[in-house]
């Protein structure tokens, strides 16, 4: 490995890490939350294990807290809705990942907003494939072992907003997002986004704000405003090369 891409490669790692250190802490509010919405532990780790998207376990707790087990159907349904975006991250994601099909259900388990943001602020294939690998595995592993923590202290901990945890992964996002804001366009996007998730925010249940304001990317995409008037294709600025991953 080169000096060069040895560079890109640690960045993306210290990234990765600085992300994935925040957004799992926060875990330990889902974990004491779920206990409280009526959850044992065993139902609390095992929803983190296998539905691992912080946007949709929310939304399940957060609905069967208001509405018990008959509310079930309801927070299936708005868990899957809020998951959708995944599957859109995916299709971005797909190119990076590469390989074959172990590699690619795994990557799909792991296609979150985190790991996602991470690869996607990395300038180079190396460094993009990096972040998406680390932040992942670190985000997994962190996320469900704050997970068992929270559901095990939950009821020590009390009203578990007054931490900020939820502030310190925005400030994550923040410090990830603000060197990308070069021009006109990602500034545009997102102050655009903040707007609409700003305004939605009190009128809409959690996570739909977040899929409103990726609509705000989508509608700049393919307007291509404020953007170069021939950008190359996204394919022809790939080049897989060598995993990121070790």
């Amino acid at each position: 490995m080169s000096t060069a891409r040895s560079s890109q490669h640690k960045a993306a790692i210290r990234a990765s890490v600085a992300v994935g250190i925040a957004v799992s802490a926060y875990g330990i509010s889902f974990g004491a939350l779920a206990v409280t919405a009526g959850l044992d532990i065993v139902q609390t780790c095992v929803l983190s294990l296998l539905m691992f998207s912080g946007g949709s376990q929310f939304a399940v707790i957060g609905i069967l807290a208001s509405g018990g087990t008959a509310a079930g159907v309801a927070a299936i349904a708005s868990s899957t809705l809020l998951g959708t975006r995944n599957a859109l991250y995916a299709i971005r994601m797909a190119p990076v990942v590469g390989g074959r099909w172990p590699r690619t259900l795994l990557a799909a388990h792991w296609t979150i907003d985190e790991s996602t943001a991470v690869s996607a602020a990395q300038t180079t294939p190396e460094g993009q494939r990096a972040g998406f690998w680390w932040t992942g595995a670190i985000i997994y592993l962190g996320w469900n072992l704050a997970t068992l923590i929270g559901a095990l202290i939950g009821n020590l901990l009390g009203d578990v907003s007054q931490y900020g945890l939820d502030a310190a992964a925005a400030a994550a996002f923040l410090g990830l997002i603000w060197p990308r804001l070069k021009s006109m366009q990602p500034i545009a996007v997102a102050v655009g986004a903040a707007v609409v998730a700003a305004l939605l925010t009190p009128a809409l249940p959690p996570g739909l704000p977040v899929l409103a304001a990726a609509l705000v990317a989508v509608v700049v995409g393919l307007t291509n405003w404020l953007g170069p008037k021939d950008p190359l294709p996204a394919m022809q600025q790939l080049d897989l090369g060598e995993d990121g991953f070790p």
